[in-house]
């Protein structure tokens, strides 16, 4: 099949790779739909944790919610050697959950089971099929694995239901609505570690796409400290806190966070890209190519849904860095960095048509500045201005801003000709905690145009003494 020329089987690293699709709704009842990917997510959660195996996150299967699949397919779209899919029925109070695991290779079943379960009992259900896929598969697990999977129990089956909808409105982008099942959740069991981490994950994002502001952030930051109280080693929580700590400038927390993480688990190839975010914006670009390239050694799809590797453009790689990027796949996001690679590549009509379109399909912050870019680029000066200003008074209501967007919209001011403008953001991005990437301050060419400004080497200084902070600390 043509999905699968890019796969072969010869590619396969030695770790098991797995991908767990959310479970068919056969009744079609959209009040039970949540449960299809929720659960497919907690076996993930669980089977995640084991170093024997690498499985694919739920970012990545979510698109099969309520597909019929054929297996071959799939497993080359998602570059796996195993897939376990299934479908539920929702009966009064009973759910009967009926589960294959198969492997790609042969299209051949490894196991199956059935599980006929009274609803309230839901909580046994990711339990029971990740023992069967461990026993599928023939893991072996370390003593520390066997006693980490018995950890984060949840303990209310009314809690675990909140938790799981709360989970599925996530994947579904609906943020304010998944805090609100998350609190519900963590109401009733407080004692469950990963409702906190999703609740934080939740709040952090309502902060960044439903301008939560300030106050999201706060409150994603107790609820993960709430949840490595619970649970210090849980994983999930040392991610999403760490990723965070990084936006929010405190560097220096999210690394020991993220190493400990990987000192458990060194082939968790989306805490590895973790470290390689944070490494990225303390400066240390060699260090952070690396733990992202092996990130993507050990899952090439890790973070393919939205992260990149900007690594490459502040290296000014931009050929390796159009490489690193997944297709666009309705992406402006995506599409938005392509054309800002090829703005730097000083390929202006196809950066004009890459961040036009961004903007077009997907208004949003970054996709603002990449049409403030194009603007720059067809000499329409007032109307990228105007644009940047408007999303700068955005920021500036909501109390929180991402450093590398902020330093993306200096560069635009700059670009646009407003120098005054472009010095008050590069200096916002440096106390927004963007500080220590020295190395790209000093030769980015689009900030020639404000480095004879009387505060630029105060800021440069600021930015030289905590990346060398930095590295005496950690490296």
């Amino acid at each position: 099949m043509a999905t699968a020329a890019y796969f072969t089987y010869r590619d396969w690293p030695a770790r098991h790779t797995l991908a767990v699709l959310p479970l068919r709704n056969l009744e079609h009842d959209p009040n039970n739909d949540f449960l299809g990917f929720s659960l497919a997510d907690a076996i993930i959660t669980k089977i995640g944790a084991l170093s024997s195996v690498t499985v694919r996150p739920s970012s990545m299967v979510e698109k099969y919610k309520g597909r019929e699949i054929d297996v071959p397919e799939v497993a080359a779209e998602l570059k796996v050697q195993s897939l376990l899919t299934g479908n539920f029925i929702h009966d009064g109070d009973r759910l009967r959950i009926t589960y294959q695991l198969v492997g790609a290779r042969a299209n051949k079943i490894l196991s199956k089971g059935v599980i006929d379960v009274k609803y309230d009992e839901l909580i046994a259900v990711h339990d029971s099929v990740s023992r069967q896929i461990i026993q599928g598969l023939k893991l072996d697990l370390s003593p520390s694995e066997t006693v980490r999977l018995r950890l984060d129990e949840p303990a209310s089956p009314l809690a675990y239901e909140f938790y799981l909808r709360g989970v599925d409105l996530m994947a579904s982008h609906n943020f304010p609505l998944a805090v609100g099942m998350l609190e519900k959740s963590a109401a009733i069991d407080p004692n469950y570690a990963l409702t906190w981490a999703y609740l934080g994950q939740s709040y952090t994002s309502d902060a960044a796409f439903e301008m939560g502001g300030r106050e999201r952030y706060r409150r994603a930051q107790a609820a993960y400290e709430r949840a490595l109280a619970i649970n210090p080693k849980q994983s999930e929580a040392e991610m999403f806190y760490s990723n965070v700590l990084v936006d929010t400038g405190k560097l220096e927390r999210a690394v020991p966070l993220l190493r400990d993480a990987l000192a458990r688990n060194a082939s968790d190839a989306a805490v590895r890209w973790e470290l390689g975010y944070a490494y990225r914006f303390a400066g240390m670009l060699a260090e952070s190519l690396e733990e992202c390239e092996r990130a993507r050694r050990i899952d090439p799809l890790v973070k393919s849904n939205g992260s990149v590797l900007n690594t490459y453009l502040y290296l000014g790689r931009y050929d390796d860095f159009l490489r690193s990027l997944p297709d666009d796949a309705g992406s402006g996001f995506i599409r938005f960095y392509r054309g800002y690679a090829e703005y730097h590549q000083g390929k202006p009509q196809l950066a004009v048509a890459d961040l036009e379109r961004a903007y077009q399909e997907e208004p949003t912050l970054y996709t603002g500045i990449g049409k403030a870019f194009s603007d720059a680029i067809a000499a329409r000066n007032a109307d990228g201005l105007e644009l940047l200003r408007d999303f700068e008074e955005k920021i500036q209501q909501r109390g929180v801003g991402d450093p590398e967007a902020t330093y993306k919209m200096a560069q635009a001011y700059a670009a646009l000709g407003d120098r005054p403008s472009a010095l008050r953001m590069f200096r916002a991005s440096i106390e927004a905690g963007s500080s220590p990437t020295l190395i790209y301050f000093l030769r980015d060419p689009l900030l020639n145009t404000i480095r004879g400004l009387s505060e630029f080497p105060h800021l440069l200084e600021i930015a030289r003494q905590r990346h060398e902070s930095f590295r005496r600390e950690f490296f």
